[in-house]
């Protein structure tokens, strides 16, 4: 007969639960990243159904320096982004869990703004990363090529790179198979 699984949390949800941080939050493990002159590599989306395309980006992102953080659409931000009514079609703390358990994600931070300006300000990342449907060299804020933060990253002295997507893997691609069938 098996034995009941004790009620105390999990040592491995412990650990991505620490992974998951607000900005209030993130200021001092930030603080000793900096000190210790951490590479630090930042992306952003939605993540709302991690698929192989997601993870192949994220794992190209995260070599390009020695800690990933990636900064998740909050509920009310993804709506804001017109992504259609049934988005995000899992919960925000849900997605940051996910994302949280992938070992070359060091920090998951939500954020419920529409970009991540404020986000990227703050962290200050040495590379900022895209993928390849925008352009790391456009300067026009309203093209939508263009990188939100990459003119503070570039002032910085940082980074802006562009990852090519995986063919034929993207969430409303899924999306839209399962309502096919």
């Amino acid at each position: 007969m098996n034995a009941p699984i004790n009620s105390k949390k999990p040592l491995a949800l412990e650990i991505i639960d620490s992974k998951i941080f607000t900005l209030e939050t993130f200021l001092k493990p930030l603080r000793i990243l900096q000190f210790k002159e951490q590479k630090i590599v930042f992306t952003n989306g939605c993540f709302d159904i991690i698929h192989r395309g997601h993870i192949d980006y994220l794992a190209k992102a995260s070599d390009l320096g020695n800690i990933l953080i990636v900064g998740i659409n909050s509920d009310a931000s993804v709506k804001l982004l017109n992504k259609g009514a049934a988005r995000p079609l899992q919960d925000e703390h849900s997605r940051a869990m996910i994302m949280a358990s992938l070992h070359f994600v060091s920090a998951v931070i939500i954020f419920d703004e529409q970009t991540p300006l404020s986000l990227i300000d703050f962290i200050k990342p040495n590379v900022l990363v895209k993928g390849a449907d925008y352009d790391a060299n456009e300067t026009n804020a309203q093209s939508k090529k263009y990188i939100v933060g990459s003119d503070s990253v570039k002032a910085n002295g940082g980074e802006v790179k562009t990852i090519e997507f995986l063919d034929g893997f993207s969430t409303t691609a899924i999306e839209q198979k399962i309502k096919s069938n």
